[in-house]
């Protein structure tokens, strides 16, 4: 299938998630994030979950890594370049949401992308060799370009992958690993 039709499809599955199945699959998926090998990590770039797409909440596993003293890094969304800008998600930062309901923060310390060594990357669905289609704007494909050559990148996933994704393109990156409920 092509992107956008499996963006289409996917958005609707995660949507008829009931809430007993979605913290059932979220236990899965942070107990396999809380195994990942972490020695060499010191900032851990996270999403902030939009619950109005029914993504994973990734609260406990800022709490996780918080916990481990690795700093927390989030994005805030620039819609004129479609590119992301990154700060320190300490305990005073203040959250707002944006235009489109993602969180982000308002009053929190910018870093520099190539200081992230582990990026957890959203998507709705990613194939068995680790593409993955997300909403469309292409903001992670430029924030994930951009990063130091040996960071480590995730994806966090309520689904299985499938077996391909037809219109993989040049500005696609495929990921390290893809952690889905097993």
């Amino acid at each position: 299938m092509k992107k956008n039709d499996l963006r289409i499809q996917y958005k609707q599955r995660r949507k008829d998630l009931s809430n007993v199945q979605k913290e059932e699959l979220e236990q899965n998926i942070y107990q396999q994030v809380f195994n990942i090998e972490i020695t060499n990590i010191k900032n851990v770039h996270l999403f902030l979950s939009m619950e109005k797409f029914n993504e994973i909440n990734t609260t406990p596993i800022i709490k996780f890594f918080r916990d481990l003293d690795k700093k927390i890094i989030v994005s805030r969304c620039n819609f004129h370049d479609d590119s992301l800008t990154h700060y320190l998600l300490d305990e005073n930062t203040k959250l707002e949401l944006n235009k489109f309901g993602v969180p982000e923060p308002v009053n929190a310390k910018e870093v520099n992308v190539k200081e992230i060594d582990l990026v957890f990357v959203p998507l709705l669905i990613s194939d068995v060799k680790k593409y993955r289609v997300g909403y469309g704007k292409g903001f992670y494909d430029r924030f994930l370009a951009s990063c130091k050559k040996d960071v480590k990148t995730i994806g966090i996933n309520f689904f299985k992958p499938i077996d391909t994704i037809e219109d993989i393109n040049e500005f696609d990156i495929p990921l390290d690993k893809v952690i889905y409920p097993q």
